[in-house]
């Protein structure tokens, strides 16, 4: 039996070993553990690459388990939210890093540019006309 047959029958011997764990205890025991799959896995006494694998195999887990995440990401902007209400300078900073970028809240330059030639380039002759124009010195 060749190396990858063997990883595909361990696979599924691993799916049947566990198929009686319902994909709302897998998401419960996610969102418990705030989305760390590690932990979750660990919870659930199952191996970490198998709840990936899951994932992946089964897009109505993916979608719950993504539902999870949003949820976190909302409860942090809420955070972050409150924060700023309070005055918290450092959140204020973040929040006008990543959200006012279009009102000129930016840390750097940020250059879009469209460079055409006649020239074909190799990598090399590019990185180096790149260096000579003067972008990412």
């Amino acid at each position: 039996m060749s190396h990858k047959k063997m990883e595909e029958h361990k696979e599924q011997v691993e799916d049947n070993r566990y198929n009686n764990i319902p994909f709302e205890k897998v998401v419960a025991v996610y969102k418990k553990s705030a989305g760390n799959l590690s932990l979750c896995a660990e919870s659930l006494n199952i191996d970490r690459k198998t709840l990936d694998r899951w994932r992946k195999r089964y897009p109505e887990l993916h979608n719950m388990m993504c539902d999870v995440e949003e949820g976190l990401i909302d409860l942090c902007e809420t955070k972050l939210m409150q924060q700023i209400n309070e005055g918290n300078l450092t959140a204020i900073i973040f929040f006008l890093k990543t959200k006012g970028k279009q009102r000129g809240y930016i840390e750097g330059q940020i250059i879009n540019a469209n460079i055409t030639t006649n020239k074909s380039m190799s990598q090399e002759e590019a990185s180096e006309f790149i260096k000579v124009v003067g972008f990412w010195t």
